[in-house]
């Protein structure tokens, strides 16, 4: 004797082979964690799609203290580390770890600088949460980026931006390019990182 499957079941099953088949295809796009990357063990940045809202409110009173303190100083720029048209989202996925950490890299440096000398006080929590996330961080950066070939395109001239400025731009210049990008850091290239190639 036959068994029939009823019409609920039977559809279940039918979609979910759809699904199987489709997905190994490669028609169905499954999100592919930094950590899935070459050289990039104990990468985990999900946790950092969005902070909470204490750490943003520390963020901001600390970003209100920076651009008061700016307002005292007669600072120029004649290039910015951070141009208004950079955008994650140009850049391989295995790339864009590598652009964060050096983004990163100089926020921390300028701050700590600004901390020791005015702002301690209001620098210490936002401070302690970039050192955070640029531990784990570091673990998202893929070997090949430190120890294989130099990076090129739009990801070799932004290193290449950061490190003129570095060396040419005064001390109150890169306090004002860090002051001015924080925010984008938080709410866009990290939250990009975190997303993998979700980051579109």
């Amino acid at each position: 004797m036959r068994m029939l499957l009823d019409l609920p079941v039977g559809c279940m099953l039918v979609l979910m082979l759809m699904t199987t088949v489709l997905t190994r295809m490669g028609a169905v796009p499954v999100p592919t964690p930094l950590s899935a990357l070459p050289g990039t063990s104990g990468c985990s940045m999900a946790q950092f799609k969005s902070l909470p809202p204490q750490e943003m409110k520390a963020f901001r009173r600390a970003k209100d203290a920076l651009e008061d303190s700016l307002l005292l100083k007669n600072w120029s720029c004649s290039s910015y580390p951070f141009p208004r048209t950079w955008d994650l989202r140009q850049l391989h996925v295995w790339e864009r770890p590598v652009a964060l950490e050096a983004e990163l890299a100089l926020t921390l440096k300028v701050l700590e600088t600004v901390a020791n000398s005015t702002l301690g006080d209001i620098l210490d929590q936002p401070l302690h949460t970039l050192r955070y996330i640029h531990t784990k961080l570091q673990a998202c950066v893929p070997v090949q980026a430190t120890a294989g070939p130099r990076p090129r395109g739009y990801l070799h001239r932004w290193l290449r931006r950061l490190q003129v400025s570095v060396k040419k731009e005064s001390t109150d210049c890169l306090e004002a390019s860090v002051t001015f990008n924080l925010f984008r850091l938080l709410t866009h290239d990290l939250k990009c990182v975190a997303s993998g190639d979700l980051c579109v």
